[in-house]
């Protein structure tokens, strides 16, 4: 008889263990999270590469500095759910910050937009003579998968080592995302910095041939 009330004694507090294990989550697992990067479509490790807009000779272009709205200037990737609503995506995280990432990026894509090597990112040695530096507002940079991604951005080019404004540019991009998953999306704001390269690039060849009057 005792034997039979400890054997069930046990089984009651063997499920009763169970069951406590399992409302305190010892079966559960936590959602890892993601870490994700731009990347430059123009930079010398892709195999299709576009033709140089022009060619730099002797000519430093300085990138930076760049800077970011608030909203956007944190880890985590940005969702645009409406015109007038975002949302923090806390899992998907960019795996550096977002205005070293854009920076690296831009650096890439002009070394081969404007075949430079001489392509400097903020901050540099102070005795290295830029002709061109290219500083930059970016107040949107979100979307949504399965529908596009926008960019918009204010940005200058100065002269004489930063003391002269001699270009000015408002960029308004957007570009479809072609898929409903965060890394799809991250690609297609890949493809906004490249046409951002691209409009600067352009802006960069026009100052280089009224320079030489051409």
């Amino acid at each position: 008889m005792h034997s039979n009330n400890f054997r069930l004694t046990s089984a009651v507090l063997l499920a009763g263990m169970l069951v406590l294990s399992g409302c305190l989550g010892g079966a559960s697992k936590t959602p890892s999270t993601r870490y994700y990067v731009l990347n430059s479509l123009y930079g010398t490790e892709n195999k299709a590469q576009p033709s140089p807009i022009t060619v730099l000779k002797d000519t430093a272009v300085g990138i930076g500095p760049l800077r970011l709205s608030q909203a956007l200037d944190r880890p985590q990737i940005i969702l645009r759910t409406s015109h007038n609503e975002i949302r923090v995506a806390d899992l998907d995280r960019w795996a550096a910050p977002l205005t070293e990432n854009i920076t690296n990026v831009l650096v890439d894509n002009l070394s081969v937009l404007l075949s430079s090597g001489q392509i400097l990112k903020f901050p540099w040695t102070a005795s290295i003579p830029i002709d061109y530096q290219v500083v930059m507002d970016i107040t949107r940079f979100d979307g949504i998968p399965e529908a596009n991604v926008d960019l918009r951005a204010r940005w200058g080019i100065l002269g004489d080592n930063g003391r002269k404004v001699l270009a000015k540019g408002n960029s308004v991009l957007t570009e479809p995302v072609g898929g409903d998953t965060i890394a799809e999306m991250v690609s297609a704001q890949s493809r906004l910095i490249a046409k951002l390269s691209h409009e600067i690039a352009e802006e960069i060849k026009k100052l280089e041939e009224k320079k030489s009057g051409l």
